[in-house]
C-alpha cells in the first residue's frame, strides 16, 4: 500500500492550492481516503475525509467552507482543493486511509503518504 501526496508549494494569504494523493497497492473504491496536517510545535489534526466513493464528505471546523475534497478511484487520485488559504493553514499536509469508514483521527490511520509542505505567507 502506498500513498503520495504532492501539489504544495508557498502561496500568498487568500490564494489557492490542490493537493493530489496518488495511490496504489489497494482497491481504492472500497477504502475512505483522509488530510490531515501538521504545523510545527503541534498535533497532527484532521483536514478532510470523503467515503470510498465519493458520495460523504467530511471537514474539520477550521475549513469552513474553503476547501473541499475529491476522488477518482478510476484514477486512484483524491485531491484537496484548498481556497481563501489563511497563514495559519500553513502545515505538512498527508494523505492517509484506515479503512472504509471516514474518521478524522489520526491514531486510527494505517497507511499514511510521505506529505507535502504548505506555506501560506507573504
Amino acid at each position: 500500500v502506498q500513498l503520495q501526496a504532492s501539489g504544495g508549494g508557498q502561496v500568498q494569504p487568500g490564494g489557492s492550492l490542490t493537493l493530489s494523493c496518488t495511490t496504489s497497492g489497494f482497491t481504492l473504491d472500497t477504502t475512505a481516503l483522509h488530510w490531515f496536517r501538521q504545523a510545527p510545535g503541534k498535533e497532527r489534526e484532521g483536514v478532510s475525509c470523503i467515503s470510498s466513493r465519493g458520495g460523504r464528505t467530511y471537514y474539520g471546523d477550521f475549513v469552513k467552507g474553503r476547501f473541499i475534497i475529491s476522488r477518482d478511484n478510476d484514477k486512484n487520485t483524491a485531491w484537496l482543493h484548498m481556497n481563501s488559504l489563511k497563514p495559519e493553514d500553513t502545515a505538512v499536509y498527508y494523505c492517509a486511509t484506515g479503512g472504509p469508514q471516514c474518521y478524522l483521527s489520526a491514531g486510527v490511520m494505517d497507511y499514511w503518504g510521505q506529505g507535502t509542505q504548505v506555506t501560506v505567507s507573504s
